[in-house]
């Protein structure tokens, strides 16, 4: 059984950037496409971005293109979101998933989901 532990998220200013991990651990995240979701409260589960199993092909949310970096070290068993510029409208729970054979925005195709971290960008 996979378990994802999300990581890093915290408060910042606009303009500030943060760094997010997603560690496994009872498996290997080798084969697996991941993501990258958010959420705020009494809204859907939004995609942020994805990545293959080896980083061939990636694929981000159209507001966080030029500001946000999604990677992925399967030797570690962890992956990254590098945010950077954080505006406002970024702020939610932050959602790691894996699973898809192919990568999709749709979050239902994703098996495995950590709990969340928080990240809270200020005006």
């Amino acid at each position: 059984q996979v378990q994802l532990l999300e990581s890093g998220g915290g408060s910042v200013q606009a303009g500030g950037s943060l760094r997010l991990s997603c560690a496994a651990s009872g498996g290997t995240l080798s084969s697996y496409v991941m993501a990258w979701f958010r959420q705020t409260p009494g809204t859907v589960r939004e995609f942020v971005a994805g990545i293959s199993w080896n980083g061939g092909q990636i694929r981000y949310t159209e507001s966080v293109k030029g500001r946000f970096t999604i990677s992925r070290d399967n030797a570690k068993n962890t992956m990254y979101l590098q945010m950077n510029s954080l505006r406002p409208g970024d702020t939610a729970v932050y959602y790691c998933a894996a699973g898809p054979e192919i990568l999709t925005s749709n979050r239902k195709q994703y098996d495995y989901w950590g709990q969340g971290t928080q990240v809270t960008v200020s005006s």
